[in-house]
């Protein structure tokens, strides 16, 4: 008690964030892997930092939400697509699930996607194999409903799952697999014998185990399709947190995709166990730095292409990726490609303008891990691997205008001398009372940038 009054005592009087975080004190719910090579990939995964998520299917094709339209849940989000045609709820699921009769994108190169997001600093890569409406981006065996059965299946590269994770792979990426668990067009998930008005499963399992029992076998075989097919498969993100994967005996599918793919990742969102190898706040930074494997997601636009997307600039980008580091995580950003197949003009640009800072700053990003104290307003800090090497780094805003002359913290002191991460330049500073005074140098360009130093 006296030492954690003490700890509290600290933190107020010192303008710098202490969190002394451990697995069961920080997220209810994490379970520590007992794979070792799960472990060590989680390790090799938490070197990464930067991923991108592609969200992409027959929502893509209009423009719309990812899938949720087709919900009857009561919420503005879901059901402002169905307003703005003046549909019915049946009449926009009827319309909906004719897409695939339309989706064709015939300027799909995914080597292209793989070089931009590659130049952008990103080192691993998920991709949306089956979101909720069931359509499948991959040749399942399991149902007509995908890409390779419509009008781009005489498309040699029509089986996109297979051509981006190979495209990606080859460029040195940590590739995964998104995967939804709810399946909407699947007749074991929204059974037509019932009325579907939410997300979830239409009928009671226990009453009618012999319909969920199908629904069991259907999801089984195409998570062993992805796991079997598909080359090496590093992650697999399993979304939809309506029912946990062992409701459907997950474990021992992973056992089994675990002697094709060693260390395979899983991530059954939201469920807990020894299912959900690392955490995913979608659309947010937790409060407090977090010492467990996880990842914030979120879109650099909409998560799918939508023609009205606004998006996070440059500086919003990387000052949000230098806050998740500092606090233990790495960063996901989600990219919507076009119905034709390639990625905007717009997130081209922005993710070059990221490519162009982590060039020049990702020593102080790639490989890093946390430090006791990590933040002290714009200012934030993580560790080299050997603990010795600390990196301070400013967040750079929007709006900001110039750079401070000086910076300031408590903490973290350093020996002997600090050097500017991009260019190695000396940067002077003296410490008084146990707080660091840095003057920056001359002439630094108004964004983010990175120190380094060997702490005392």
């Amino acid at each position: 008690m006296k030492e954690k009054l003490l700890l509290c005592l600290v933190a107020l009087l010192l303008p710098i964030t202490l969190c002394y975080s451990n697995p069961s004190s920080t997220e209810d719910g994490y379970s520590v892997p007992t794979d070792k090579d799960v472990l060590e990939k989680l390790d090799n995964w938490q070197d990464l930092k930067f991923g991108v998520i592609f969200h992409w299917g027959l929502y893509s094709v209009p423009g719309i939400i990812e899938s949720w339209a087709l919900c009857g849940e009561d919420k503005k989000w879901i059901y402002e697509e169905r307003v703005k045609r003046g549909m019915t709820l049946e009449q926009f699921r009827q319309w909906y699930w004719a897409l695939d009769k339309e989706f064709n994108p015939c300027s799909f190169d995914p080597e292209k996607w793989a070089d931009i997001m590659k130049d952008a600093g990103m080192k691993y890569c998920l991709f949306t194999t089956k979101h909720h409406d069931g359509y499948c981006m991959f040749d399942t065996k399991t149902t007509d409903y995908k890409v390779t059965a419509g009008p781009f299946g005489g498309n040699p590269k029509s089986n996109v799952t297979k051509e981006v994770l190979n495209a990606f792979r080859g460029k040195d990426f940590m590739v995964g697999a998104y995967f939804s668990k709810i399946d909407w067009h699947c007749p074991y998930y929204w059974s037509p014998l019932f009325d579907a008005p939410t997300r979830r499963f239409n009928y009671d399992r226990k009453e009618h185990p012999e319909i969920f029992e199908k629904f069991v076998d259907f999801t089984t075989v195409q998570l062993e399709e992805l796991t079997t097919d598909y080359g090496n498969i590093d992650i697999i993100w399993i979304d939809g947190g309506c029912f946990k994967g062992t409701e459907i005996g997950l474990d021992k599918i992973l056992s089994k995709a675990r002697t094709r793919n060693p260390g395979m990742i899983c991530v059954d969102r939201s469920a807990g166990g020894q299912e959900e190898n690392y955490m995913t706040p979608e659309g947010k930074i937790p409060e407090k730095q977090l010492n467990i494997p996880w990842e914030t997601c979120e879109a650099l636009g909409h998560w799918s292409w939508q023609p009205d997307a606004r998006f996070k600039s440059k500086n919003t980008v990387i000052a949000r990726l230098i806050e998740i580091v500092a606090k233990g995580g790495n960063y996901l950003l989600g990219i919507g490609p076009t119905p034709e197949g390639t990625i905007d003009d717009q997130s081209q640009k922005i993710l070059a303008d990221v490519g162009v800072w982590m060039r020049k700053y990702g020593k102080a990003i790639y490989n890093t891990r946390t430090t006791k104290a990590y933040n002290r307003g714009r200012v934030w800090f993580n560790a080299d691997k050997n603990d010795k090497t600390l990196y301070a780094l400013y967040a750079y805003k929007d709006g900001d205008g110039v750079l401070p002359e000086k910076l300031q913290w408590a903490g973290n002191i350093p020996s002997g001398k600090m050097t500017l991460v991009s260019t190695g330049q000396t940067v002077k500073y003296k410490v008084s009372d146990n707080i660091v005074t840095v003057t920056l140098p001359k002439g630094l360009p108004a964004e983010s940038f990175a120190l380094e130093f060997v702490k005392k």
